[in-house]
């Protein structure tokens, strides 16, 4: 395995067991990514994509964006709607 495909495992190790553990979720990476960027999960206030933008460090939240080829920009709004909704100031959001 390449350097980046073991960092990025690790990235997303580190998202799922942060996303998963305290929810009883058990969503994958491609399922989170794919909610990360759906407006729909704010408005449903989805607790894994909450756990993601509130809970994973702002640097990590990047790196699983980035290796997972996430919109940023869709991340990002979804992350301001949440922020919104919550009353939580989130680091993504824009």
């Amino acid at each position: 395995m390449s350097v980046i495909g073991w960092m990025m495992m690790n990235v997303a190790t580190q998202v799922l067991s942060t996303v998963n553990a305290p929810y009883g979720a058990g969503v994958d990476a491609h399922q989170l990514a794919a909610m990360i960027v759906d407006p729909k999960s704010a408005s449903a206030f989805v607790a894994p994509v909450f756990a993601f933008f509130s809970e994973v460090p702002p640097a990590t939240q990047k790196q699983f964006i980035t290796g997972m080829g996430v919109d940023a920009v869709k991340a990002s709004q979804v992350a301001d709607e949440l922020s919104k909704l919550s009353g939580y100031a989130l680091p993504l959001a824009a």
